[in-house]
């Protein structure tokens, strides 16, 4: 999973999180890979001089995750951002617990970013770890490089479903 968001949303203590470890504060200066995790500096979503890295990161992982926290000020990501990312593309909610929370507006953002999933997710607490924790065990479909290839052809991403015409 590659996690992109900005400085403070939440991704390192979010990785913390699903890995079970007590959460303390580090700065990520650099893009970390932990595991089966890709970390980003919220930099590189901030800015458009390193935003070039968010997408050449992408191609690393079999997930992209958005962050961003429940009191976020103003949404970074596009709508339709689904249609350059050619992974499957969820959103992650932090910080849900925050007085000034408002959970709604940061889950319309990323449905028009194009979010197949939406997860809230307490990072302190744990809540909402456990499911997104659960989707992540999922299997992706696997695909032949001639499935690929149709679904291509179709203007479809390879994990969209071929249309019912052409199955």
């Amino acid at each position: 999973m590659f996690l992109m968001g900005r400085s403070e949303a939440g991704k390192t203590s979010l990785i913390q999180a699903l890995k079970g470890e007590e959460l303390h504060y580090i700065k990520t200066q650099y893009t970390n890979l932990e595991g089966d995790t890709i970390d980003s500096p919220g930099e590189y979503a901030e800015s458009k001089h390193f935003s070039v890295g968010l997408a050449c990161f992408s191609f690393e992982a079999d997930v992209i995750a958005i962050v961003q926290a429940a009191d976020e000020p103003y949404n970074l990501f596009g709508d339709c951002l689904h249609t350059f990312i050619l992974r499957p593309l969820i959103g992650v909610i932090t910080k849900t617990d925050s007085p000034y929370a408002n959970v709604p507006m940061i889950r319309q953002w990323m449905e028009s970013a194009g979010c197949d999933r939406i997860f809230e997710v307490n990072n302190v607490t744990g809540e909402g770890i456990e499911e997104l924790t659960e989707y992540l065990k999922e299997d992706l479909p696997l695909l032949t490089l001639e499935e690929a290839k149709q679904r291509q052809a179709l203007g479809l991403c390879e994990w969209d479903p071929l249309p019912e015409n052409l199955l």
